[in-house]
């Protein structure tokens, strides 16, 4: 993917070069987010830094404690400083490099910079104004390319996998803290780099809980068990969340509040087209759940985007302002928690297309009847 990356680096110089958010033209660019790092460079080293300098030439700088930052490759027109134990931070050593060269104004992300770090980059490069890049990086991230979904189908195969053979495996006096470490073992068994996000298992009162962190407690008959994970594969990370009833049918409460958030699931899920409001997606979902009388369960959003990050642009919420392209992948997560009792939680990760293409399509695929285990 060496031409790719040349080429998103060209468009994030030509679009500083005519303006940047804060501080007008910029001759040059400073990027430190690491996620921003590897969609420009292909390569993820440790507390690196890449400029794209003046002189139209691209320099990774990388510190010497990195380890191996990866994909390197001789045609992506890309230089590599690697810096000494002296040399300190790579942001501040690059500003200082850029600072050499003569660029006028140089646009850093001030989002990831902390105050110090500003104030260092300042003092090292006194003759240079700094302007903010803002999230210029995250944006042109929004919409992938057909090589950066096919990662992330990938990585939902692999996640869909992983979840398959465990609901094939006896989960009667389980903790959810060993399940959540077999199947982050069983992500890496499949080729997963490793898990998107800690992987969320829930039991009983504990179910249906956004970000609930496994505990010692052990998985009992006529519980609800809702499972989110992801794989992480060449970076891009997708997500998946199913809730099963454990014993051998499932109480009416249970069947009722699973219809609930799966008809929830499905109209924002079938809201997903190119130029689709943001907001509306999130109102598809939020209005099932409020004609039920849980407005609130839904939490701020129902969805986020999805790439090198599990939580990018753009955010499916209420407040949320802007349209949906083609290319982009979200996910679409309603869930309804009920204290003392548990509750449903069901995530898919899909790409928006257009209808003539099929529609969004759905990149996790396991099924998402209430199956009793």
């Amino acid at each position: 993917m060496s031409e790719v990356h040349v080429a998103r680096r060209a468009r994030l110089r030509e679009r500083c070069a005519a303006s940047t958010a804060h501080g007008g033209p910029a001759d040059a660019v400073l990027v430190s987010r690491p996620a921003n790092v590897r969609y420009l460079t292909g390569r993820a080293p440790g507390g690196g830094a890449l400029l794209l300098g003046p002189d139209g030439r691209d320099t990774l700088f990388t510190p010497s404690d990195a380890g191996p930052a990866g994909g390197s490759h001789p045609g992506d027109a890309l230089g590599d400083t690697v810096l000494g134990e002296a040399d300190g931070d790579a942001v501040i050593a690059a500003a200082g490099i850029a600072a050499r060269h003569g660029p006028h104004v140089l646009a850093v992300e001030e989002h990831h910079l902390t105050v110090a770090r500003h104030r260092a980059l300042s003092s090292v490069a006194p003759a240079l104004r700094l302007a903010d890049l803002d999230c210029a990086v995250e944006q042109q991230r929004v919409v992938k390319d057909e090589e950066e979904i096919s990662a992330l189908r990938i990585a939902a195969e692999i996640t869909d996998q992983a979840l398959g053979e465990l609901l094939e495996s006896i989960l009667v006096g389980r903790t959810e803290r060993h399940l959540a470490l077999e199947l982050e073992r069983r992500l890496i068994d499949h080729g997963a780099e490793g898990a998107a996000f800690p992987t969320s298992v829930a039991t009983g009162r504990n179910s249906g809980l956004a970000g609930h962190r496994p505990t010692e407690r052990r998985v009992e008959e006529g519980d609800f068990l809702t499972v989110r994970l992801g794989a992480r594969y060449r970076g891009y990370r997708c997500q998946i969340g199913r809730t099963f009833v454990i014993g051998t049918a499932p109480d009416d409460w249970q069947i009722e509040l699973y219809d609930l958030v799966f008809a929830a699931q499905r109209g924002a899920r079938e809201s997903l087209e190119p130029g689709a409001e943001y907001r509306e997606v999130d109102r598809a979902a939020r209005q099932v759940l409020d004609a039920a009388g849980y407005a609130a369960a839904l939490g701020r959003a129902t969805g986020h985007g999805v790439g090198l990050e599990i939580g990018e642009d753009p955010r499916l919420s209420p407040a949320a302002m802007g349209k949906l392209d083609a290319c982009v992948p979200v996910t679409v997560e309603p869930g309804v928690h009920l204290p003392g009792r548990g509750g449903v939680r069901i995530d898919d990760t899909l790409v928006v297309r257009p209808q003539a293409d099929g529609g969004p399509e759905l990149l996790t695929i396991t099924t998402k009847e209430l199956l009793a285990l």
